[in-house]
């Protein structure tokens, strides 16, 4: 799984458009991804912040979402709307989530990125998580793990 949760900021008084691009954007994810399993977006309590919590079977997922052509055709409304936007990858609690440990780990069949891409998402497996995800499996590594791969 790879999950994330974006803190977006919108240009004053373009909240209107931006929840229409929104709507638009999870209505596409949703019908023409497979390995999407949450995509959600939420308004938050400052005026013009917003949030989307994103989970993709594998980090693969997210990357191919980002290139699919919904998203790309959304890209250029965005820019017109958009403030500020950051990536932060999360990590759900066993037991207090359905989800499963994000792991960014490059798959075989991930599409190529460059190191800028790989910057710019910043996707990074906190090492802190590591002792509490251990925990969680009964004190095995994140390595002993094995999570079966949806396809």
């Amino acid at each position: 799984m790879a999950t994330l949760l974006a803190h977006i900021r919108v240009r004053p008084g373009a909240e209107k458009r931006f929840e229409q691009i929104a709507r638009e954007l999870h209505d596409a994810t949703h019908a023409c991804e497979r390995d999407v399993r949450r995509y959600e977006y939420w308004r938050g309590a400052e005026p013009g912040t917003y949030y989307t919590l994103e989970s993709f079977d594998g980090f693969a997922g997210f990357l191919e979402h980002e290139a699919s052509p919904h998203h790309e055709a959304a890209l250029p409304a965005l820019r017109e709307v958009l403030q500020d936007i950051r990536l932060e990858w999360v990590d759900p609690i066993v037991g207090a989530s359905p989800l499963k440990p994000t792991d960014l780990t490059p798959q075989a069949d991930a599409i190529d990125l460059d190191e800028a891409e790989r910057d710019r998402y910043g996707a990074k497996v906190q090492d802190w998580w590591r002792p509490l995800r251990a925990a969680d499996d009964g004190g095995q590594p994140d390595e002993a793990r094995s999570e079966p791969r949806r396809g």
